[in-house]
């Protein structure tokens, strides 16, 4: 699969997770899709893009290391990370249709990279 195609994987995960006001660990995630541990940064970042893009909150401050309990470098789209969360679970994540793989890469995405 593509990072695009993972990216859409994940986005209902996220969704539920903000629904139920959960945070979620590059652990839980990576078991929930299948993935490495390593993959889930670089999965989360189309995701992160989309989010900037459309004026979201940003749905990937729910994923956090499991050591420090913040998202990790990569995440770039809120420097107020707790702020960015709340507003997170404020959001209704489920009356938005789930973005497409095209959504993903319109967003910036790469997708010459394969993700097992």
């Amino acid at each position: 699969m593509t990072i695009p195609e993972r990216a859409t994987q994940i986005w209902p995960l996220l969704a539920l997770a903000a629904r139920n006001r959960q945070i979620l660990t590059y652990e839980i995630v990576a078991r929930c899709i299948g993935v490495p541990r390593p993959a889930v940064g670089g999965i989360l970042d189309p995701i992160q893009k989309y989010c900037v893009r459309e004026g979201l909150p940003p749905l990937t401050a729910l994923v956090v290391s499991e050591d420090s309990g913040l998202p990790g470098h990569g995440f770039t789209a809120a420097a107020d990370v707790p702020r960015a969360q709340a507003a997170v679970f404020a959001f209704d994540w489920l009356k938005r249709a789930a973005p497409s793989p095209e959504d993903f890469e319109a967003a910036g995405a790469r997708t010459d990279a394969v993700v097992s």
